[in-house]
């Protein structure tokens, strides 16, 4: 396997989605946010999307440059439209908008509708942290995108709906992201691409049963990437039912029903808090700290 420097490779993202369209700025942007989730070990969502990224500009399903439209903005809420702008430079400016609104009001949510494949959301839970504050995101697949079936089922039925939390600390936050499927799409696509088999538990073929072949998550019918859980995957199941209604329903975007909506992105929710404006910044810092300290031991 050839390495490269994280520099060089950021570099010749950057170069390859401005040269298919994407302005230049946005394309630097992007390709930070990829090339960041591949340092942190998230090939599924680290420069192997630039070719599915300009697939989906050149089918004009993500415009280069989007407005994001507010749609209600009150002291503790925003709402906005991404117009299936790039999610990176969309998702982005809604974490801003809600660390400063958090910042004023203690605690404030945010709901993003129409946007593109915002990525590691981590990242954005991240940024929070690293401005003092407590952080939950969760998105749907904005209607599409089925890839996970009712435990006991074979259809699939909702997205893998990821949800991540991040929560200040030292010598760094806490950080969890984890789709509430056995595991990402982007990972399953990951093996495919290298000709590699997925490990045992993470797909089932068309007719429900196990295997390692990621081609059968994208045959025709599809199979299925298994929920969260295991045995008791009703419990990962369930997760992502509540993040479809958050992330789709709350927006004003798409839940997945029977007919697809036609364009794959992300409904975004996401909630952030100041814990000054609860139990107070200093009695958080000290309770969290002793407490992950103590987990450490």
């Amino acid at each position: 396997m050839k390495l490269l420097p994280h520099d060089t490779l950021e570099t010749f993202a950057t170069d390859v989605l401005a040269q298919g369209g994407v302005g230049r700025d946005e394309a630097a942007l992007v390709a930070h946010s990829l090339v960041g989730a591949n340092l942190r070990g998230h090939d599924s969502h680290g420069v192997m999307r630039v070719p599915y990224y300009l697939a989906e500009l050149d089918k004009g399903t993500v415009f280069s440059g989007a407005e994001f439209t507010v749609l209600r903005d009150t002291p503790s809420i925003l709402t906005a439209d991404g117009h299936w702008g790039f999610g990176q430079r969309q998702a982005g400016t809604l974490t801003a908008r809600l660390i400063d609104k958090a910042r004023q009001a203690g605690v404030a949510v945010g709901t993003l509708l129409r946007s593109s494949h915002i990525g590691r959301l981590g990242e954005y839970c991240e940024t929070a942290a690293e401005a003092g504050l407590v952080s939950m995101l969760m998105v749907n697949t904005h209607g599409n995108a089925r890839r996970v079936a009712p435990p006991g089922g074979t259809a699939p039925r909702v997205g893998t709906n990821p949800i991540a939390f991040a929560v200040p600390a030292e010598p760094y936050p806490l950080v969890l992201d984890f789709g509430t499927s056995a595991t990402a799409e982007g990972k399953v696509r990951v093996k495919r691409i290298a000709g590699e088999p997925c490990p045992e538990g993470w797909i089932l073929d068309a007719a429900g049963n196990p295997t390692t072949d990621p081609s059968a998550i994208y045959a025709d019918p599809p199979g299925t990437i298994r929920p969260m859980g295991g045995e008791q995957a009703y419990k990962g199941f369930g997760l992502a039912m509540i993040v479809e209604i958050f992330s789709g329903a709350l927006s004003g975007g798409d839940c997945i029903a029977e007919v697809p909506t036609g364009y794959v992105g992300n409904c975004v929710f996401m909630m952030v808090i100041d814990p000054d404006a609860m139990g107070g910044r200093a009695h958080f810092q000290q309770q969290a700290q002793t407490f992950f300290d103590y987990v450490r031991s």
